[in-house]
């Protein structure tokens, strides 16, 4: 658990103002800004050469028709993002984006060579674009607890 520093009396009371403020607006913008990605990297996969994963995404699946699969994949990418910015159905919203996140952390294990510049710490750009997805499925993860609400 972290460690609390105390606030000092004359700045509790915008302590706790801006603390309610996250409370309220915090998975919303979470929603909202995961949305905007998904739309933006989805539709960058139906325009032809416009996407900087595109390279991965055939390299780790060379069995798959590049040019069905990518469309496919920017549409699964849009229904997602426009799930987070409507918040409607987001229980399968969170569904879909973790089943599409088990294909996009698959170069790990499937193209080891273009995620890893030495294994198992040094990371390629495109590791580094694969890792940060850790903190997209934990922000969906606190989306998902949330789609009942409080």
């Amino acid at each position: 658990m972290a460690t609390r520093l105390p606030v000092p009396p004359p700045l509790r009371a915008i302590d706790q103002r801006l603390i309610a403020w996250m409370d309220r607006h915090g998975v919303r913008l979470l929603r909202a800004t995961i949305g905007v990605v998904f739309v933006w990297f989805g539709a960058l996969k139906l325009v032809p050469g416009a996407s900087p994963a595109a390279g991965l995404i055939v390299s780790t699946y060379p069995f798959l028709p590049p040019g069905l699969f990518l469309p496919f994949l920017g549409c699964w990418e849009m229904a997602i993002g426009v799930g987070y910015l409507t918040g409607r159905l987001l229980r399968v919203t969170v569904a879909l984006m973790c089943a599409q996140m088990l294909g996009a952390m698959s170069p790990i294990a499937l193209n080891p060579d273009a995620v890893f510049a030495a294994a198992p710490f040094v990371l390629t750009l495109e590791g580094q674009y694969i890792v940060k997805n850790l903190v997209l499925l934990a922000a969906a993860i606190v989306i998902g607890a949330k789609a009942r609400g409080p």
